[in-house]
């Protein structure tokens, strides 16, 4: 089994200057010292070489011999992109394990244009906002865990959550906290009782086991569709603070919202703190396929999290289906299940009544009637307690499909009770 070890060896470096989050200052020194930037990436970093230097150091490809000339992209819009000989070159090589520059730059305006984080506006020493592009948003949760998680740390999280993000956590040898939620996303007097269990004034204290971070989905939750209200946000973010603990918005359906703009806040626009962790994804908008999704958050951590993908290294937009719940109030009755209707996502959470596991009802059931959905269990820490839970996507199926879907599913859940 592979040993997490390495990444938590003390390394204060210059770190220690940022004064915005106490216990950010101790994330990071628990991150491995030996995660230094590669002497490569020194090297392609230092800006101003004389045009006359020949480099004889880094191990890059020749451009010259890769087989792609140009590529012309056609959008939907009717424009055609077009990228010549020397872009081609310059994309299909090596770049900074952050991203293409020009790219950073880009999406960095996109951020302040969204979002407006007050942490734009700080310097690096007190938490500056930072970002860097990566595989996909789950690889940047992936690369944000293994920095942060010691073996034995509390983890909190809402509950039911992402199961991407419970694979990540539990190899990680760390205690997974629910807190519960409901059509609104966390319940912030149940996150208050949560961290009732320990004394905010001793989250410092050596051997203090009060949770680092707390892990949520704001928008569109996975499975349950669940958004959280400004007004919760709000009340979250100030636990944080009384626990000093970080907040992982982990955001990539934030671009699927139904609700027309101005949308609610997000966590990382009201972040004065540099207690934010935030992932993006255009996987849902742009091209699954592609895999680019990026880490927002105070520059100190950010950094940590590019030497983790130096040292290392999923869907079409759509609108809403306007039909989607009459499809769900013709087929399923209100005698045998409920639901709230997302307005984020891709997702609509079915609690069936009667029934007290789906995991029979549906891996076999289901699929003799033809319908295919996900049992709730596959989203719970543990997985192999009951739940009446079922997931339901909506993002790919037609209308026709979601009504037979639903029929199918409504006579299924007939036949069980």
């Amino acid at each position: 089994m592979k040993s997490w070890k390495c990444f938590f060896i003390p390394s204060y470096e210059n770190i220690t200057t940022w004064n915005v989050s106490s216990l950010s200052q101790q994330l990071l020194a628990s991150v491995k010292s030996s995660l230094n930037l590669s002497v490569f990436s020194k090297r392609s970093c230092r800006c101003g070489r004389p045009p006359t230097l020949i480099s004889l150091a880094g191990g890059l490809p020749n451009p010259n011999t890769f087989p792609f000339e140009s590529a012309s992209i056609t959008v939907t819009n009717g424009q055609t992109v077009t990228f010549d000989a020397a872009t081609m070159k310059r994309a299909l090589q090596y770049s900074s394990s952050s991203g293409i520059p020009e790219l950073l730059t880009w999406m960095k305006n996109l951020q302040k244009d969204l979002h407006n984080p007050p942490t734009a506006a700080y310097t690096p020493e007190k938490g500056q906002m930072d970002m860097c592009v990566t595989t996909g948003s789950q690889e940047g949760l992936c690369k944000v865990f293994e920095m942060l998680v010691n073996p034995g740390d509390n983890v909190l999280l809402d509950a039911p959550t992402y199961s991407g993000t419970l694979a990540a956590l539990q190899p990680l040898s760390c205690n997974l906290i629910n807190v519960p939620s409901d059509q609104h996303g966390i319940i912030p007097t149940a996150l208050k009782e949560v961290l009732s269990r320990w004394d905010p004034s001793e989250v410092h204290e050596p051997g203090s086991t009060a949770p680092r971070f707390l892990y949520t989905i704001p928008n569109g939750g996975n499975p349950t569709g669940a958004s959280m209200t400004a007004q919760r946000k709000k009340d979250v973010y100030e636990l944080a603070r009384q626990y000093d603990m970080l907040i992982i918005e982990d955001d990539p359906y934030y671009f699927l919202q139904f609700d027309k703009q101005p949308w609610t806040p997000t966590f990382l626009s009201m972040d004065v703190d540099g207690r934010i962790i935030r992932t993006d994804s255009f996987s849902k908008i742009l091209s699954s396929g592609l895999r680019i999704g990026f880490v927002t958050g105070p520059k100190p951590l950010v950094e940590r999290v590019v030497l983790h993908i130096q040292a290392s290294t999923m869907h079409t937009s759509f609108p809403f289906p306007p039909n989607l719940l009459m499809c769900v109030y013709v087929r399923v009755s209100v005698d045998v299940a409920e639901w709230h209707a997302p307005s984020a996502g891709m997702f609509l959470w079915i609690k069936l009544k009667g029934i007290s596991d789906t995991q029979k009802l549906i891996m076999e059931k289901a699929l003799e009637k033809e319908v295919l959905l996900v049992p709730g269990g596959v989203f719970m820490i543990n997985s192999n307690e009951a739940c009446a839970y079922i997931r339901a996507a909506f993002s790919l199926s037609s209308p026709e499909q979601m009504d037979e879907g639903f029929r199918r599913l409504s006579s299924l859940i007939k036949e069980s009770l």
